[in-house]
């Protein structure tokens, strides 16, 4: 039973009171006995169908028995005359969802409402039908909704269009059929029935884009007067100028007319959508934007929070593409620093960090101050991103933007909070070299009293780096040596390697650094201890040098070239062994893909008792698989191999796929076949290839498949010979031969006869990708400064026209076949250029980084500036012409 309502206490005015408190589903269900009574009261009845429906919207469940009781009794109040209650029977039945057996019992009732003088039962019941009943039932009755939906009444054609909305999902071919009546109701007169109408034509055409244009093209010339419908169809309008094959000017301004025209609509919500319709136009140019930035800065001095939310949110957007177009905003915006909403606010702060001259950073740094104390974290790193943007935009403002971060970098925040500002700094003394020191002592100053381990370990990591490269190295040891003594053992570790690096990298410091080091050998963790013994017999703290100079900094400096994932495997391995470990067996490839067989598709996996006929998902199985061959045990080591390219469609007789396995002077392609026809067994299966078209390459032996049974995936390997080291190409036919003999499906026994059969697989092709592994860098900078730049080469190329800078990049990341480090290989929305760092290790061993700069015209013409540097420099030429020719 329902709490009754009671006075609140003065203390108690922020408690939240519910009516349905203490509701439980067996009282209620017992209070449903009401239904069945001889005189309803339809008061009482309303109040036990309202708890129902909140038990079943805060996701109670009905068993099938208690859901069929409640709805037969909810059946029997259809008798009762309450306008009020019958709204509710209706929801009652909505929500229950009856099974098709059940909908039988109300379909009558609902019709006969359905054709009631009562427009309310009416519209209610059309509803109502169109949720419970299915196809069959919706034939009877579509004669009575093609009424509806042009009946003089606006909630009973807005309850038959909406009703069509949803049934379109299940029935199409049903609702296409209304067309005509649904194009009569976009005439309405109402605002509700054109605004349904012209959403439910829409969805009926939106797969014929010649339809949805001929519509828009009709309804641009005047004949929509609702508001809601406006804004629809100027949605519409903005999706067929950006499907329409030419956006050129001349072919799409009809439709820039009407979206222009829609700004002087009496309504804001049209002018608004638009405002913002242009902004998003693809290639809008200045003069298009400025009517629509006109019309948004009226807005800005809005009343309603709501209209300068919306105008501050969409000049936020265009100020990332178009800044100079916002400029004129920019005095109305600085007004709304000190707005109440909080959102509006930050979007305002964000945009004039966009939009501001170098001359406005300091008057807008002052504004930012008093301003950030207000805000949550959420808003204050949207606001440290833009600080970022715009010191990098203006570099010579550095110092005031520096100050300004390290002031709230010591400030209270969250985590998140607190790592985009030293990402900012980060970046800003990468980015900026006059401001290296006095960002690494903000930095130094942050860890002091920093509470956060992972950005502590980051800061000390960074130091390590940067650090030694300063002027005066020696003022940053304090800092650090303090973490020795103050921090927990995760710090006091990244302190310790911070230390040693400074160590390798300054002579000067080398002593001091020891004195350091010894003190750390006493320290309560082993991680500790171990570094500081590690690094001070590495760098010679011991009185004895045991590595070279160059080797010291390569292991403090130089990037881990191995996959951890591998490193750990190979170590598991290595554990009960008694061989030295040696890390260059350790493999280099990064493990992406299972490297799994085509199956047909619907049938089941080989069985769960049988031993797995496919080779294994690692790059070690694969070798052992072919060292297994006797034909391949002279191969030498596995380069790579690479993720299977399937050679047939899907749902065909036979499922095959190839991995490319590639050796110094060899490749090998293995074909995993499946056989999906029960009633057949394939015998000497082998592919027949043909290398006319791979001058390079010579077979030099096969291994063919001697059974393949039903659904048992199998493999039939070919051998190919290639120039020593060369990263040869070509193109390959593939001919599977077979011989076949049928299956009797009642003893599972093939017959004597077999008869040979072919079958054409797709071609194949060995690219220059193939002959690359992908292999990350820690840290692409460090590893990149480390290479000989004498081994540098550098050109820039024209790519052509593309649809975006996404495009460009992915093109030649698979053209390259390159691990993309530090996330680079994601590019921003409506960025102009871009940077992409790359790097693996090409046939041969050889290490390679490249470093690509894209940039895009107004034309979308796509330019890119290639630098490769290698551990030998005719890699980076090999780099070069793979692009060139590619």
């Amino acid at each position: 039973m329902a709490q009754p309502l009671v006075k609140k206490d003065d203390d108690r005015d922020d408690e939240e009171y519910s009516p349905f408190l203490g509701i439980e589903k067996g009282a209620v269900l017992q209070e449903a006995r009401v239904f069945n009574d001889p005189q309803l009261d339809a008061r009482r009845c309303s109040q036990v169908i309202t708890k129902l429906l909140y038990l079943l919207n805060q996701g109670e469940t009905f068993t099938k028995i208690e859901a069929t009781e409640v709805f037969f009794a909810v059946t029997k109040l259809f008798q009762s005359r309450d306008i009020g209650l019958r709204r509710m029977v209706y929801l009652m039945i909505k929500e229950l969802s009856p099974s098709a057996d059940e909908v039988i019992i109300v379909t009558s009732s609902l019709m006969k409402d359905m054709n009631s003088k009562t427009d309310m039962y009416r519209a209610n019941a059309i509803r109502v039908l169109c949720r419970i009943t299915d196809g069959t039932l919706l034939t009877q009755i579509e004669r009575y909704l093609k009424q509806a939906i042009v009946d003089k009444n606006p909630v009973v054609a807005s309850a038959a269009l909406v009703s069509g909305i949803h049934l379109l999902q299940t029935n199409p071919e049903i609702v296409k059929r209304w067309s005509n009546e649904v194009q009569e109701a976009v005439q309405s007169r109402a605002a509700l029935v054109q605004f349904h109408a012209l959403a439910l034509l829409h969805q009926i055409r939106q797969n014929d884009r010649l339809a949805v244009s001929k519509l828009v093209t009709s309804l641009t010339r005047g004949s929509v007067r609702s508001p809601l419908a406006q804004c629809l169809l100027i949605r519409y309008t903005s999706q067929v100028i950006r499907e329409s094959a030419s956006n050129t000017q001349t072919g799409d301004r009809p439709f820039y007319d009407f979206l222009e025209g829609c700004l002087r609509h009496k309504a804001e919500m049209v002018i608004f959508e638009a405002a913002r319709a242009i902004t998003e136009l693809n290639g809008v140019t200045t003069r298009e934007l400025t009517p629509a930035i006109t019309v948004l800065q009226l807005f800005l001095s809005s009343s309603k929070p709501v209209l300068r939310f919306a105008a501050v949110r969409t000049l936020n957007k265009v100020a990332m593409t178009h800044p100079m177009a916002v400029t004129n905003c920019n005095i109305d915006m600085e007004s709304l620093i000190s707005d109440q909403n909080r959102s509006i606010a930050t979007l305002a702060i964000t945009t004039l960090l966009k939009t501001g001259n170098e001359s406005s950073v300091d008057r807008l740094m002052k504004q930012i101050t008093n301003f950030m104390s207000d805000i949550a974290d959420e808003f204050k790193i949207v606001v440290v991103e833009a600080i970022r943007s715009l010191c990098l935009k203006f570099p010579l403002k550095y110092r005031s933007l520096m100050n300004f971060l390290s002031n709230i970098l010591r400030e209270e925040g969250g985590f998140e909070y607190k790592k985009a500002i030293v990402d900012s700094i980060v970046i800003l003394i990468r980015d900026i070299p006059d401001a290296k020191e006095g960002g690494l002592l903000h930095l130094c100053e942050f860890i002091e009293d920093c509470e956060f381990t992972y950005l502590s370990t980051q800061i000390l990591h960074f130091l390590g780096i940067e650090g030694p490269k300063t002027s005066d190295p020696s003022k940053y040891i304090r800092y650090i040596y303090n973490r020795v003594h103050l921090e927990n053992a995760t710090v006091r570790a990244t302190a310790v390697s911070t230390l040693a690096k400074f160590g390798a990298m300054v002579d000067s410091l080398k002593p001091r650094i020891f004195v350091l080091l010894r003190r750390c050998l006493y320290d309560s963790d082993d991680e500790v201890r171990d570094r500081a013994t590690l690094y001070l017999n590495t760098i010679g703290g011991e009185g004895e040098v045991v590595e070279t100079d160059k080797d010291v900094k390569e292991f403090l400096f130089g990037s881990l070239d191995v996959p951890l994932v591998n490193l750990e495997t190979s170590l598991k391995t290595y554990v009960p062994s008694e061989e030295p470990f040696d890390i260059h067996s350790v493999p280099k490839e990064v493990k992406t893909q299972p490297l799994a067989e085509k199956k047909a598709p619907g049938k089941k996996p080989a069985g769960l008792g049988a031993p797995p006929s496919g080779p294994a998902t690692t790059v070690d199985a694969y070798e052992g698989l072919l060292s297994s061959v006797p034909e391949f045990s002279n191969f030498g080591r596995l380069f790579k191999s690479s993720a299977p390219v399937e050679l047939t469609e899907a749902e065909t007789e036979y499922a095959v796929n190839v991995v490319k396995h590639i050796f110094d002077r060899h490749v090998v392609f293995q074909y995993n076949c499946t056989n999906t026809i029960p009633e057949q067994l394939l015998e000497n299966v082998i592919v027949i290839v043909d290398a006319s078209d791979a001058e390079e390459f010579s077979e030099v032996t096969s291994k063919p498949l001697r059974s393949l049974p039903y659904d048992s995936p199998g493999q039939t390997f070919v051998a190919f010979e290639k120039p020593e080291g060369v990263p040869a190409v070509g193109k390959f036919s593939n001919m599977l031969r077979f011989i076949v003999r049928e299956v009797d499906p009642s003893t599972g026994e093939p017959e004597d006869d077999g008869v040979e059969d072919e079958y054409q697989l797709e071609d194949l092709e060995v690219v220059s990708a193939d002959y690359m592994l992908k292999v990350g860098v820690s840290n692409f900078r460090n590893a990149w400064e480390s290479m000989d730049p004498d081994d540098e080469k550098v050109d820039e190329y024209g790519l052509g026209p593309r649809e975006n800078l996404t495009e460009a990049v992915n093109a030649v990341i698979t053209l390259l076949g390159m691990q993309p480090c530090e996330g680079t290989e994601v590019v921003p929305s409506n960025s102009r250029s871009h940077t992409c760092l790359l790097s693996g290790e090409y046939i041969g061993n050889v290490k390679v980084l490249v470093r690509l700069q894209f940039g895009i015209d107004s034309q979308k013409e796509v330019a890119m500036k290639l630098a490769v540097r290698s551990d030998d420099v005719a890699v980076s030429e090999a780099i070069h012409d793979i692009v060139a020719s590619g």
